[in-house]
């Protein structure tokens, strides 16, 4: 998991992201292993990142923003007491903010309250994920990875949104764990990339990666733009990419093998954004970027 390669302008970056301030959230709540793991990341990176996660595990909450509550029978895996407040940190490191409440909510209070306090202003970017499981196709609709990106979207703060087919439902406190450090690393990777120059991305949309499983040694996979659904026939055309303007579905890119989806993704109707947000991901991405084997 320690072998993958990073590509020379992402290593390099890493002195120079310092300034830029990220807002963690995710749906499997604040103490999960994925988020504390791409945390650690992030932060070894240089980011300078705060996490605002829900108290517990929200996942299918899509987009539902509910008033924070008091943490009746405590956060997930012991991670506050019982009766707790509805909002908290943790004591020795106050980057790390639950929200008893749905993940968009978390978002919004990273974003609105956090931010100020520990950036002086809005966060420079988002960063949703890994999230335990894959996002593809309709289940973003529902998705609270999505749903927590897309508050940033809405307020024109560039969003990334992560998820990983592989992993369980498992506290921080169990890492490392056989998928946590490669998607953190990856994920991390991928931000380098993605904030190497401004915009970080395209404003009004959610970059959504999905990585495949992990756990059968694909801990480089290549990775391969996207759409959510399949187009349909008055469908707009796509950014043109491997000699096509209609890119595949996310779904198809992750069975096709050891590859991750790199969609780009509308926050009001949770589907494919327009060919201009797409090409501005293209740019940026480069040759990191791949086409699907040929059918035969």
């Amino acid at each position: 998991m320690r072998g993958i390669t990073f590509f020379v302008a992402a290593a390099g970056a890493a002195s120079s992201v310092a300034a830029i301030n990220v807002i963690m959230s995710n749906d499997d709540g604040w103490a999960s292993c994925n988020i504390r793991a791409s945390f650690d990341e992030l932060r070894r990176a240089g980011f300078n990142a705060v996490i605002s996660s829900p108290a517990v595990g929200r996942s299918g909450a899509g987009s539902l923003d509910l008033p924070a509550v008091p943490v009746l029978t405590g956060c997930e895996w012991d991670s506050c007491p019982a009766l707790s407040p509805a909002i908290g940190f943790n004591a020795s490191n106050p980057r790390l903010n639950y929200v008893n409440s749905m993940p968009a909510t978390s978002a919004k209070y990273g974003i609105e309250t956090l931010a100020p306090k520990f950036f002086g202003g809005p966060p420079d970017l988002v960063v949703t994920g890994p999230n335990i499981g894959s996002n593809l196709g309709l289940v973003n609709q529902i998705s609270g990875t999505i749903g927590s990106a897309s508050v940033a979207a809405n307020k024109g703060i560039p969003a990334l949104a992560f998820s990983g087919a592989s992993g369980d439902q498992i506290s921080y406190t169990e890492l490392p764990t056989a998928w946590s450090d490669v998607y953190a690393r990856l994920a991390t990777r991928f931000t380098l990339i993605m904030t190497a120059s401004k915009p970080y991305g395209p404003i009004g949309s959610v970059v959504s990666v999905n990585y495949p499983k992990v756990d059968g040694g694909c801990t480089s996979p290549k990775y391969v733009l996207s759409r959510v659904l399949p187009a349909g026939f008055l469908s707009d055309a796509d950014v043109t990419t491997c000699g096509s303007d209609r890119l595949p579905t996310e779904s198809d890119v992750i069975a096709a093998g050891c590859y991750a989806s790199v969609s780009v993704i509308d926050p009001s109707t949770k589907t494919t954004a327009n060919a201009t947000a797409q090409a501005l991901v293209k740019a940026k991405l480069g040759h990191l970027l791949t086409c699907l084997p040929t059918k035969a």
